[in-house]
């Protein structure tokens, strides 16, 4: 699905971001891609979607070189961005001029999820709140069914409730020929959701596991005291110490956020 190859990318007068880049992606997931503020999470998503292009080495996505833009490649491919244009038109008129871009647009399935967000059919994408545009975008991704959805900070400006609708949706709508790749810093929104979880740090990635794959080699857990055990990783809480420990054979429930911390902190969790 997705093929980086020794990718090199810098901005104009600035100093290298990605150099060497490599990784490998399937479809059948939704990869979490986490990382600082300046970490490179969006231009990467860029480079993805062939909206800007590497300095050297190869991406390829789908079987397609994204810097081509051809039309059979776009039309697999939705990204949402984390600050989006709308224009001043009806919902209805929208999914009506942007729909005919996508061969499996589901009507229905666009139909039900805006129920289920509360958007009329008839309002004015300019008269709703960022929420609700937020909203009506997410819909929309889903419904495209394209093979590969870039979703960059999708639960920003979701309320609670939304945020929990949101989880359900995409969890439900998905197939195996599919891959969702989310970029996002409320870890907490989407912990239960991803598989797999991509951490980018100094532009060099610095984990690419399942989630699987960590919860049966660690274990992530809450204790009042750490002198009977040595953590590989703990932050002191409210009630006690939040720690990484060695997995015990069991699956363990995975602290995306503990996670995190420890790895960008420069623990090594191979």
């Amino acid at each position: 699905m997705i093929d980086l190859n020794y990718l090199k990318f810098f901005h104009r007068r600035k100093e290298i971001l990605f150099d060497n880049l490599c990784f490998n992606l399937k479809s059948g997931s939704i990869t979490g891609l986490l990382g600082k503020n300046g970490a490179g999470k969006t231009t990467l998503l860029k480079l993805i979607a062939g909206m800007i292009f590497p300095k050297d080495g190869k991406v390829e996505v789908m079987g397609y070189n994204p810097k081509k833009r051809e039309p059979n490649f776009l039309k697999q491919l939705y990204y949402l961005p984390e600050e989006f244009y709308l224009p001043n038109t009806s919902v209805k008129f929208y999914i009506k001029a942007n729909a005919v871009f996508y061969p499996n647009f589901d009507y229905e399935l666009m139909d039900i999820q805006m129920q289920k967000f509360e958007i009329p059919i008839n309002n004015r994408l300019s008269k709703m709140s960022y929420g609700q545009k937020k909203k009506f975008l997410i819909a929309f991704a889903l419904a495209t069914k394209c093979k590969l959805l870039i979703l960059d900070e999708p639960t920003n400006g979701l309320d609670i409730p939304s945020k929990s609708i949101f989880r359900k949706m995409l969890a439900g709508a998905l197939s195996e020929d599919q891959l969702v790749l989310i970029s996002t810093h409320q870890v907490k929104d989407v912990e239960n959701l991803i598989d797999r979880i991509i951490i980018l740090d100094h532009g060099q990635m610095i984990m690419n596991r399942e989630i699987i794959d960590i919860s049966e080699k660690y274990q992530f857990t809450t204790v009042r005291d750490t002198k009977s055990i040595e953590p590989l990783y703990e932050e002191s809480g409210p009630i006690g110490s939040r720690v990484i420990v060695p997995g015990n054979g069991n699956s363990s429930s995975v602290d995306i956020e503990l996670l995190f911390n420890a790895t960008t902190s420069g623990i090594k969790l191979t």
